[in-house]
């Protein structure tokens, strides 16, 4: 018995040059189609979705310059509907954040100490002598 996969998700960079091929003013509907032609291959589904912002992010360059290469998420839920969007690195949502040192706290008192090779040097003033024009003869 083959079982339901729920909510399969896969990341993926889809190579979008070869729309390249097609004439200059239907570029980006090609990638759109590459798009889908590419998730319904992958997911073995029909049922594709596009998210807006994925759509904003190709067409933000106009018709005839979108973009060479997209990372995308594809998620397949119980229904078989694929949705499409773009993919988002977020380390920091992985990772435990990383507490920040905190200064130890300063007394009015204390001087702060500045390291030998970071001293500031005293500004040596420069005297121009003004040269009074030559007197006539």
């Amino acid at each position: 018995m083959a079982t339901v996969e729920e909510n399969l998700t896969r990341v993926y960079t889809i190579n979008l040059g070869r729309a390249w091929l097609t004439p200059q003013h239907k570029r980006t509907d090609r990638v759109i189609n590459m798009i889908r032609e590419f998730a319904q291959k992958h997911m073995k589904s029909e049922d594709i979705k596009l998210e807006q912002e994925l759509n904003r992010q190709i067409w933000s360059r106009g018709k005839t310059n979108p973009p060479r290469k997209v990372r995308v998420k594809m998620v397949k839920d119980e229904d078989g509907a694929v949705t499409v969007s773009l993919y988002e690195d977020a380390p920091a949502a992985t990772e435990a954040p990383v507490e920040a040192e905190k200064p130890e706290p300063v007394s009015a008192d204390a001087k702060p100490e500045i390291p030998a090779g970071d001293a500031p040097t005293a500004v040596e003033e420069v005297k121009t002598e003004e040269k009074a024009p030559p007197a006539d003869k």
